[in-house]
């Protein structure tokens, strides 16, 4: 196990190494100037000029993405082009409440999703299937920042219940809880209907395995049945769409921090593009695929914890 773990931590670096390139050449070939957004509308060429100098903007291609790699390697994440903050200093304040949205948002679907997939397993083919079959279909079709702006007309306009916006505290704490319903029931919807539609896959593959008919002729109850023997064995599909959705959620938080107002690395991201402010850009990039890079990892080292047959010698 831990020369398996060693290995994907290097082919991460590497991963890491060959994103940091594709973004840096990507915005490199953009267009627009960032040194004319930081001089200003009205500033001169000569102005312009200086701060191009001063940012490093006149060096070659190679030598500036050398300085940029030899930043990371200090952890140094450079400086934002509107605000001259460190940029590390900037997504530390922010990324707690994107963590906070996608840990709510990813806690809500397994608890509705995966109940919903193993009734549609149980209940094959009867109305309670049917619905929720055609909810999960409808749930993966509707855009979450359409869905958001339905929540906030209704909980919030018209009924007055829940706040339309902001994040200023863990979704645990009574403030928090009730901030975060309406983003984290728009942003979690999608993510809802596929492990409904994956649960209930692979529940009903289980429960025609043999193992299953033979706990049933002993005599054990349905339940038991279900939720010791069927569970675990159906957990592998779930556990490798949690993966995925978890990592899908920290970006699908972009757009629903935009909708909500939520102060994130989202938002932070989204201004940094329309600012041209190409540090901040390249650093949020590089956060939110190093962590879907390690909630992968975590994901393949439980395999093996649910069924001892998966081994990574």
């Amino acid at each position: 196990m831990a020369k398996y773990i060693g290995k994907r931590i290097a082919l991460m670096f590497l991963l890491l190494l060959a994103l940091t390139f594709i973004v840096f050449a990507s915005l490199y070939i953009a267009p627009g100037d960032p040194a004319q957004m930081v001089a200003g509308l009205n500033a001169t060429e000569d102005d312009i000029a200086r701060v191009r100098t001063a940012l490093g903007l006149d060096q070659p291609f190679i030598v500036q993405y050398w300085i940029y790699l030899r930043n990371l390697l200090t952890l140094n994440l450079g400086t934002s082009y509107s605000t001259h903050q460190p940029i590390a200093q900037e997504i530390i304040i922010r990324l707690p409440n994107t963590l906070n949205l996608a840990l709510a948002s990813i806690i809500l679907s397994i608890l509705v999703g995966i109940p919903s997939g193993i009734i549609a397993a149980l209940r094959k083919d009867r109305l309670a299937d049917n619905i929720l079959t055609t909810t999960s279909l409808a749930g993966i079709s509707i855009p979450n920042f359409w869905l958001g702006t339905m929540l906030i007309y209704i909980f919030s306009v018209k009924l007055r219940w829940l706040p339309s916006g902001g994040m200023s505290a863990p979704f645990w704490t009574p403030q928090g809880f009730r901030q975060i319903i309406l983003p984290a029931s728009a942003l979690s919807t999608a993510t809802i209907a596929s492990f409904t539609r994956i649960g209930r896959s692979s529940m009903l593959e289980v429960l025609q395995s043999d193992y299953i008919r033979t706990a049933k002729s002993k005599g054990l109850s349905g339940w038991l049945v279900v939720m010791v023997h069927a569970l675990r064995n159906a957990l592998i599909p779930l556990v490798t769409q949690f993966g995925t959705s978890f990592g899908g959620l920290l970006g699908g938080a972009i757009i629903t921090e935009q909708v909500f107002v939520v102060n994130g690395i989202g938002t932070y991201l989204i201004n940094a593009i329309n600012t041209r402010n190409y540090p901040v850009v390249q650093s949020t990039v590089l956060i939110i695929a190093a962590m879907f890079i390690l909630i992968n990892l975590g994901v393949d080292i439980l395999y093996s914890f649910i069924d001892p047959r998966i081994r990574y010698d």
